[in-house]
């Protein structure tokens, strides 16, 4: 990566070697990190990239968009509608 990049994870919080982060935002090399998820959750007193200024931790809620949580809504009530009329939605049915 170029020196000076913004690093940004929603995806896997094992993905990031998060001692090697630590010190690349320590030393400008990344410039910042917007991270959703981390290698353990939640972060513990020990994780290094608590407490840095350049780093930003979310609770892991990246997915949880205005429009995500309507559509998780919507399915939840037209699953038990389906339900209420005998119906099934959205149902894995086993090999």
């Amino acid at each position: 990566m170029k020196d000076g990049v913004i690093l940004i994870n929603t995806a896997r919080g094992g993905l990031i070697n998060e001692y090697d982060l630590a010190e690349a935002l320590k030393s400008g090399k990344v410039a910042g990190a917007g991270l959703d998820v981390l290698a353990v959750e939640p972060a513990g007193p020990g994780n290094p990239l608590v407490g840095l200024k350049n780093c930003i931790i979310t609770p892991h809620i990246a997915w949880s968009s205005n429009e995500a949580r309507k559509k998780v809504v919507e399915m939840t009530v037209e699953n038990l509608r389906a339900f209420l009329r005998g119906e099934r939605l959205n149902c894995v049915t086993p090999i």
